[in-house]
Parts: structure tokens; sequence; C-alpha cells
């Protein structure tokens, strides 16, 4: 059994920051990609930006220069600081995670989602 488990949301100001956390526990071998998608009210869940294990990076075009995902190997953890926030950053974030587990099978997994609003 694998959890991921999010933190790190809330409310806050147009312009502000928040950092987002998710930890994978469980019955992990390796883990590959790691991401953070976004779901605003009444629409569909998207990419925001995600990592390779190595670090490559890749980023939604919106959130360029503003955002920046990392990742911590050896606490199984990835990370989203989200600067200059806009209300168009409010929603549901979740993240996701592509798992080898301990028995052998390849399986993407997902956060429980956190909220975030950004308020004008």
């Amino acid at each position: 059994q694998v959890q991921l488990v999010e933190s790190g949301g809330g409310l806050v100001q147009a312009g502000g920051s928040l950092r987002l956390s998710c930890a994978a526990s469980g019955s992990i071998f390796s883990i590959n990609a790691m991401g953070w998608y976004r779901q605003a009210p009444g629409k569909q869940r998207d990419l925001v930006a995600d990592i390779s294990r190595g670090g490559t990076t890749n980023y939604v075009a919106s959130v360029k220069g503003r955002f920046t995902i990392s990742r911590d190997n050896a606490k199984n953890t990835v990370y989203l600081q989200m600067n200059s926030l806009k209300p168009e950053d409010t929603g549901v974030y979740y993240c996701k995670a592509k798992i080898v587990t301990r028995a052998g099978a390849w399986v993407d997994y997902w956060g429980q989602g956190t909220q975030v609003t950004v308020s004008s």
C-alpha cells in the first residue's frame, strides 16, 4: 500500500506565496516522475508542473517564472513553491507520483488534494 500526503495549502492574497509538500510512503521500491496538478471549480484537472527522478522539470506556461517544483528523493517528497500568486491559481492541488512498488508494479498514485485560494 502506498500513500501520498499533501500539505501547505491555504488562503493567501494575490502576490503572496505558498509552498506545497507531498510525501509518499508505504511499499515503495522507487519513484519515477512526480508532479502537481490543479483542478479549478467546474474544470478538469490539469498539469501544473512535473519533475523527473533526475530533476528535469516541466511547467505549464501560465506558471513559468512564478512556480518552482523540486523533490527530495531521500524523503520521497515533492514540493511546489508558488510565488506571485494570482486569483486564477485558485483550485485544489493534487500531487501524482509514478511509483514502482516492492512487488514490481508501475502504478500512478494520487494525493488527496489540498485547497489553494488566492484572493484579489
